[in-house]
């Protein structure tokens, strides 16, 4: 059987009829398993962390926006190399 983490959706604790309760899953699909401490000592690191860049330490939103910004300054180097042969170009015909 899978083990699924579960979460109230309130910071409410408590299991009451209006604190629903859902399952959260990884962006990859798969279950974080929710242990036991020891447990977490014999289960391996694919399955106690997440399965992208920057795995435990950043949350998805942080990698888009770095893989965005990352993008996005690559391409301003091309434009900018783009331009400034257009422009010597320009001054050879001259």
């Amino acid at each position: 059987m899978v083990s699924q983490r579960l979460t109230y959706r309130r910071r409410n604790g408590y299991n009451t009829r209006s604190n629903k309760v859902r399952v959260v899953k990884t962006p990859g699909g798969s279950f974080v398993p929710a242990l036991r401490p020891r447990e977490y000592a014999t289960t391996s690191k694919a399955q106690k962390t997440v399965r992208r860049a920057y795995g435990g330490s950043r949350c998805g939103n942080c990698v888009r926006d770095r893989i965005v910004r990352a993008f996005l300054i690559e391409e301003q180097k091309i434009v900018k190399k783009v331009m400034k042969e257009a422009e010597g170009k320009k001054s050879g015909k001259k």
